[in-house]
Order: C-alpha cells, then sequence, then structure tokens
C-alpha cells in the first residue's frame, strides 16, 4: 500500500482526535489525523511525523498525519490502511494456498465484516485490527477500551458456530516487535474474548509490516501471547 506526496513535519500538538498541528518548512499547519485514538505513545511533542499532501484544493486540512518515527522506528498510524493493506496481502496468497476470491465489508447476518474469503474448499470470515502500540517491543492492542472489538471477536465466534472458517488479523504497523499481547491493563474483556475466541476455533494471527515513509506492507508472522501474567 503506498501513498503519494509525502512530506516530512514535526509534531506539535493535538488539539483533538481529528486534528493535529504540525510544523512543515518552518510554517505551523492544521492536519489531519487518520487515527481517533488516543497514541499519546506516539504524538509527543517535536516527533518527526509524515503527511500525505491531499490533492483537494476545497479541504479544510492539506495533509494526513500517516506515519511517525517513535525512538527510530517508524510506526504507521493511518487506520484506513490495515483493512487495505490485509486486502492486498490475501488477494496476493499469503493467507490461503489456492486461488481465492476476496470481498470487502462482507455482510452476515447483523455483522459486517472486514474480508470475506472464498474457494471451491473454503468460506472465510476475516477481520483486521490496526496494531499501533508498542511498549517493550511488544505489540498490543487496544489502546483504549473497545466495546466494538469485543464485539467483532464475539461475531467470529458465531461465524465459527454456522460452519465458516473465521480469522482476526492484527496488522502490526511496525517492525521490530518479539510478540503481540493483549493489553489487558486496558481492557481485560477484550483479552477474555481472544481467548474464548481461541479455544472456539477462531485463527488468531499477527503479522508485522514494513513501514517507510510513503509505503506500508504485510510482512512477517509475529507470536501471539494470549496468557496473562
Amino acid at each position: 500500500m503506498k501513498y503519494e506526496n509525502i512530506t516530512e513535519g514535526r509534531f506539535l500538538d493535538r488539539p483533538n482526535r481529528f486534528i493535529a498541528h504540525v510544523e512543515i518548512g518552518g510554517q505551523i499547519e492544521t492536519v489531519h489525523v487518520k487515527n481517533t485514538g488516543r497514541c499519546k505513545e506516539l504524538l509527543v511533542p517535536g516527533a518527526q511525523v509524515f503527511l500525505e499532501k491531499s490533492g483537494n484544493p476545497a479541504r479544510k486540512t492539506a495533509y494526513d498525519l500517516v506515519c511517525v518515527n517513535k525512538s527510530g522506528r517508524l510506526i504507521n498510524m493511518d487506520s484506513q490502511i490495515p483493512n487495505k493493506a490485509a486486502l492486498e496481502w490475501v488477494k496476493a496468497g499469503h493467507l490461503f494456498p489456492e486461488e481465492i476470491q476476496v470481498t470487502p465489508e462482507k455482510t452476515y447476518g447483523n455483522s459486517r465484516f472486514d474480508l470475506y474469503a472464498c474457494s471451491d474448499r473454503r468460506k472465510a470470515f476475516i477481520e483486521v485490527k490496526g496494531v499501533t502500540l508498542e511498549a517493550d517491543n511488544v505489540a498490543r492492542f487496544p489502546d483504549a477500551p473497545t466495546a466494538r472489538g469485543v464485539k467483532h471477536v464475539e461475531e467470529l465466534i458465531r461465524c465459527m458456530e454456522d460452519g465458516y472458517e473465521a480469522y482476526l488479523l492484527l496488522v502490526i504497523q511496525m517492525k521490530g516487535v518479539t510478540r503481540f499481547e493483549p493489553n489487558w491493563d486496558t481492557h481485560r474483556e477484550f483479552g477474555e474474548t481472544l481467548q474464548k475466541a481461541q479455544k472456539a476455533g477462531v485463527h488468531i494471527l499477527a503479522y508485522d509490516c514494513l513501514v517507510e515513509p510513503d509505503r506500508m506492507e504485510i510482512q512477517d508472522p509475529v507470536p501471539v501471547r494470549l496468557e496473562r501474567d
């Protein structure tokens, strides 16, 4: 997944979850933040950030903040890119060995899943979660309580019960982490739901990503640890 027209800047502050102030070429710009999560450990004053310039001159904000340098590690924080990268990755045959048709935003019952993959051999629903939180080289999700995330995992369990394959694909938007684990301190229920899903047969997969200022692509598997200390 590639971006066009990337610009470097220096993060100043974030008045609300939608916008930030960034210094670009000596000018202070109000930019759109493409992630409504807290991201407090990423967006610290003075941090090097990378922004995509919009091609729409009518927009109120000319730039989208998509990537940040955290202590020498590039982290993509665009909440829309994991789904796009996952679609490319699954279509390219990295998840299933056979030729497969992939449909984004597939509705099943009262649920809508990020991806639906089908072939003569299988029918599978895939829910994608982007992971930007890292501490001590361990990736964690979520960075804030997520009732929606719990609901999505519970819906995957129901798909299993109805005879479908079900996958939770955790797209870690960085390189260099040693494992993934639930963020127990922030949302215990999410971790417990992951444990329940794994026992029910839901495939819980984590992959890191090659991240550069102008692109992100899914790369290598990362160990998933669901046991709580």
